[in-house]
Parts: structure tokens; C-alpha cells; sequence
């Protein structure tokens, strides 16, 4: 921090007693008929926001979805997913997320696991919930469709979306549950690898939304004497942040992936309008930054580097961009600088954040005057305390400069493992979190992440940090993206091997590039292959895939 400058890390935050069931209704309150979603050529107000989800809410209610009753979203980004998504939640139920391409066993475990009794869906991808659902709980199947949704005889109820809607009043009093009780159940792999459905309490996800309108838009979430939500502004602290009840964002990441939902309640209560722009393209994504006048743009770096050094950068209009928020993964110095030239009035704000921990945990400041630290994923967001502990011993707290598993206390730290309480004893410890990675903090508080704890390698007894080694890679002119995953080499341990995207146009010799890295680190270090490949394997949200990585090289290994 910049001499003088307020410390957000250490303010306190007051957390509204209130469920998600308020959001649309305090939404609509405050911003009326300015645009909340833009699907295409489609527009869908606050107010018409509010009224569609309370249709929906009364609907499911209809159907016989009781409070805590599970609704599945399995449809892709449109108006209608943020329509069920506030609906389900104000009739009460429980929502869990799916990724609509989710093949039809997991999705079958996912129904079976969460005993979901309803669900919502797209016809492309009708036919394989039908095939999940057959003989379970999910007996109502609502189809956004604006065709008739034939299909064969079913054990469940299949309905089209307006359909289900029409004839439902346009208000509908949240349902009667509290903080305590389950908003989402939100599956992620975890640091075991293991496919578990977290337990996200409306506590958490309100304590979350709270602490973002804080960090990113100094306001504090307030209880109306109405029981709705509103926002005050929170006296000396000065952000280039978000300013409530202007611009827009434009949303890329998929509304299934707990980043971007959660970013879609703050930035829907700070009255930004959410404009949705299917598949990333960068081109298109520039384009409607510029027609919408983004103020704020958030994904990952992958992302990033496609969209700040695409030639339409020089003949779009970026200026109304203040907010890059980045996640996923750390950005690495070469992005970071094509950024600040891409979008030269935004601050660029790396964060850090895990499904267990509702979204985000720590996050870069935007105060005034504030200068950014390179590598860094910020401070603890309000409220939220970290430690550094040994890895194989918790009850042993590290000192600054020290790496060491990451751990978390705070209000937005959730209630565990659906089904899982072995694994929820493990990583949730007297209101810790374990999150499975390692990181460092400096002087100031500031946090750095090495790597996820399973990803880092150990060769000939040594600490070896891929991160460390990507971004010396990414210095390279002729690298644009690289990613590092060990190799077993017997008693040695693990060596490092590195795949590597070319920038356009070039073609590295893998040796050189080897001796590059080498030529930066200490000999245990060192890159001892280095694979060409045209593209790395990402999730939906924007994470490398290095099990795939891992595979490829136990494969290649295999063949020999």
C-alpha cells in the first residue's frame, strides 16, 4: 500500500440478515426499468427481472417444489438461467449447477446426489437429462424452447418455459428460510480430485456479494426497513471501482461456474447490465465493450492475453473499461502489460477464490492511488483472515516470506461436503478452510499463490513451483501461453516438463527454450522437455487442465 492510504483488509463489513430470495425484488427497487440483461437482440429490465423470477418462484411452487427442495440449472447463459437462478432461490429452493455438456452419468450421480426434483434445460441437450432423470427424483423438466418440445412418454412432467411462467403473479413473498439454509450446491473438484457437491449457505453467498460491493465498488450492503437490500457508500474509502447504477460488463464465463454467478448478484445490485456474449470471441467481445460501454470485465488470462492482443484493439473504443478482474489463474507480466494498453483507464484486479470459499478470498485493492504488485492476487477481502501453515503440519504458522499451505476463516467460507463428511473433517477444521494451495504473503499482507499443492513438483528433495518456471517461459518473444506439470523420473522424484503455445507465426526450438529457463534458475529447476502444442486444454472457466497435461505425458510414456 501507497503511505497513508486506508488498508481494506482490516475493516469491518455488517452482513445483511437476509436470504438470496430478496435479490431480484431489492434489484428492481433500485434500478427499475434500466436494463439488467442483454441476450442478443433480447433486453430484460430489473423490473421485468423481478417479475419473471417471482413467475418463476410461484410456478415451482405449483409444481410442488417445497422449500430446500433441489432445483438442477442445466441450460447454457441466457435471460432464462438468471430468471430460474432468482426464482428458485425466492420460492425457497436449493439450486445446483450444471455444466450443460455434462455427459449423462455424472449428471445422473449429480440428480441422484442431490435428490434435485426439478430442472431446467435447453432441447439440445433435453434428451440427455431425460436419460439422467429416468426413475429419479426429477420429475419436473422446464425447457426454455420457443418451439413445441415433443417428446417420447416420461416419467417426468416436460413443460416449456413460458409455458410454466404464463398465468403466475408477478409478485411472490420469498419463501420462509434462513441464512443457515443451502443456496447452492455447487460441485467442484477440490484438492482431492473428487467430484463433490459444496454446501454454499444464502449466509455465505450474501456475505460474498456483500464483501465484492465493498472491495470493488466501496459500498456497503444495507437492510431496508422493507426487509429488501440496498447500498450505502462507505465513507473514506475512495476505489477505481464500479460505480453503482452505471456501464455494464460484458459475460463470457459460463453462469454454472461459481465466479461468474457470484459476480452476477454484485454486479446486478450494483446495476450494471449484464451483457451476454456466448462462446469468447475476441473480436465479438470487443465489439461489445465498445457498443455497451463496459465499465467492468472480468475472466481469466488465457483470456486476456486472446483479447488485449487482438488486432481490434487498436480501432475499438476501450476507454470506458475501469475494471479488468481477473481470476483462474496468476497473470503473467507479459499479459498484464498488453493489458494496461488495451484498456488504458482500467485498473487491472487480480483475485483469488475457490467454490469452498463461495467465490472470492482475496482480491488486488482499487483504492485511489493504491499501485499494484506484480504476481500478487491482493489482500483478504474484508472480514476474511488467512494463514500460512507447514504442509505437513497445520498446527505450524509460517512467517512472511514463507510458503506454505493457504487457509482461510471468514463469512463467505462454507458449510462443507454434500455426502462427504470425511473429507469435509479434513479441510474444514474449526472454522478454517483448507485450500489446498500454496502461497506466500510479503511485508504488507499481500498474498501470492505458488501453486495448487498437488501441482507442485519435488525433484531430488527440492521444492519445484511450475508457476515460477511459466512465467519465465511467457518472457520469451516466441511463447504465448506455456504450462508446466511434473513427470515421474524415478528416484529422483518428479522433473518438469513445459507445454508451450508458439505466438503466431513463430516456431521455438524447444531446446533453446529449455536453455532460456535454464539460464534463470538454480540447476534443480531446469525444464527437461518442452512440447509444441497449438493450444492448451482449459475448463469452462478458463483453467488449464494439467490432468489432461499429466495424462498426455503418462501416455506418451506408456507407448514407449
Amino acid at each position: 500500500m501507497t503511505m497513508n492510504l486506508p488498508d481494506p483488509s482490516t475493516m469491518s463489513l455488517s452482513y445483511p440478515d437476509v436470504t438470496m430470495g430478496v435479490w431480484a425484488p431489492s434489484m428492481a427497487a433500485l434500478y427499475g426499468d434500466r436494463p439488467a440483461i442483454v441476450d442478443g437482440e433480447r433486453v430484460c429490465t430489473y423490473r421485468e427481472l423481478d417479475e419473471r423470477s417471482a413467475q418463476f418462484a410461484s410456478a415451482l411452487q405449483g409444481a410442488g417444489v417445497a422449500p430446500r427442495d433441489v432445483v438442477l440449472l442445466h441450460v447454457g447463459n441466457c435471460i432464462e438461467f438468471i430468471v430460474a437462478y432468482y426464482g428458485a432461490l425466492r420460492a425457497g429452493a436449493t439450486v445446483t449447477l450444471v455444466n450443460p455438456l455434462q455427459p449423462e452419468p455424472g449428471l445422473r450421480k449429480q440428480i441422484e446426489e442431490t435428490g434435485a426434483v426439478a430442472a431446467v434445460t435447453q432441447p439440445q441437450q433435453l434428451g440427455v437429462l431425460l436419460g439422467a432423470a429416468a426413475g429419479t427424483t426429477a420429475v419436473t423438466i422446464v425447457v426454455v424452447s420457443d418451439e413445441p418440445v415433443e417428446v417420447a412418454p416420461t416419467s417426468a412432467a416436460v413443460v416449456r418455459y413460458d409455458e410454466f411462467l404464463a398465468g403466475q403473479p408477478t409478485a411472490f413473498t420469498p419463501a420462509e428460510v434462513a441464512g443457515t439454509d443451502v443456496a447452492h450446491l455447487a460441485f467442484t473438484g477440490g484438492t482431492t480430485g473428487i467430484s463433490k457437491g459444496v454446501r454454499v449457505l444464502h449466509r455465505n453467498v450474501v456475505a460474498n456479494v456483500t464483501q465484492m460491493c465493498g472491495w470493488r465498488a466501496a459500498h456497503q450492503v444495507v437492510t431496508t426497513d422493507d426487509g429488501l437490500v440496498a447500498l450505502r457508500p462507505i465513507e473514506g474509502l475512495d476505489v477505481h471501482g464500479v460505480i453503482p447504477g452505471e456501464g455494464a460488463t460484458v459475460v463470457v464465463s459460463p453462469l454454472f461456474h461459481a465466479h461468474a454467478l457470484i459476480n452476477t448478484s454484485f454486479l446486478l445490485l450494483c446495476g450494471l447490465t449484464q451483457v451476454l456474449a456466448g462462446r469468447f470471441d475476441p473480436a465479438r467481445m470487443l465489439e461489445l465493450v465498445e457498443r455497451h460501454r463496459a465499465s467492468y470485465i472480468t475472466g481469466s488470462p488465457a483470456m486476456w492475453h486472446a483479447l488485449a492482443t487482438h488486432p481490434d484493439v487498436a480501432r475499438r473504443d476501450t476507454t470506458s473499461v475501469r475494471v479488468v478482474s481477473s481470476g483462474a489463474a496468476p497473470i503473467d507480466h507479459v499479459t498484464l502489460e498488453a493489458l494496461g494498453a488495451a484498456f488504458p483507464n482500467a485498473r487491472v484486479a487480480e483475485g483469488y477464490g475457490l467454490t469452498e470459499g463461495t467465490c472470492v478470498v482475496t482480491a488486488m485493492p482499487l483504492i485511489i492511488g493504491s499501485t499494484y504488485r506484480l504476481g500478487s492476487v491482493g489482500l483478504p477481502v474484508f472480514d476474511t483472515e488467512i494463514e500460512i501453515r507447514v504442509q505437513d503440519d497445520p498446527s505450524v504458522v509460517l512467517g512472511e516470506g514463507e510458503r506454505g499451505e493457504l487457509w482461510v476463516r471468514g463469512p463467505q467460507v462454507t458449510d462443507g461436503y454434500l455426502g462427504h463428511p470425511e473429507i469435509t473433517a479434513q479441510q474444514y477444521v474449526d472454522g478454517w478452510l483448507d485450500t489446498g494451495d500454496i502461497a506466500y504473503r510479503d511485508a504488507d499482507g499481500y498474498v501470492y499463490i505458488c501453486d495448487r499443492a498437488k501441482d507442485m513438483l519435488i525433484y531430488k528433495g527440492y521444492n519445484v513451483y511450475p508457476r515460477e518456471l511459466e512465467e519465465i517461459l511467457v518472457s520469451h518473444p516466441a511463447v504465448s501461453t506455456a504450462a508446466v506439470v511434473g513427470r515421474e523420473a524415478g528416484n529422483v522424484g518428479q522433473e518438469p516438463v513445459a507445454f508451450v503455445v508458439p505466438v503466431p507465426g513463430a516456431q521455438p526450438d524447444p531446446a533453446e527454450l529449455m536453455a532460456f529457463v535454464a539460464e534463470q534458475v538454480l540447476p534443480y529447476k531446469k525444464i527437461r522437455e518442452v512440447v509444441l502444442v497449438d493450444a492448451l486444454p482449459t475448463s469452462a472457466a478458463g483453467k488449464v487442465l494439467k490432468t489432461d497435461l499429466r495424462a498426455r505425458i503418462e501416455q506418451a510414456a506408456a507407448s514407449r
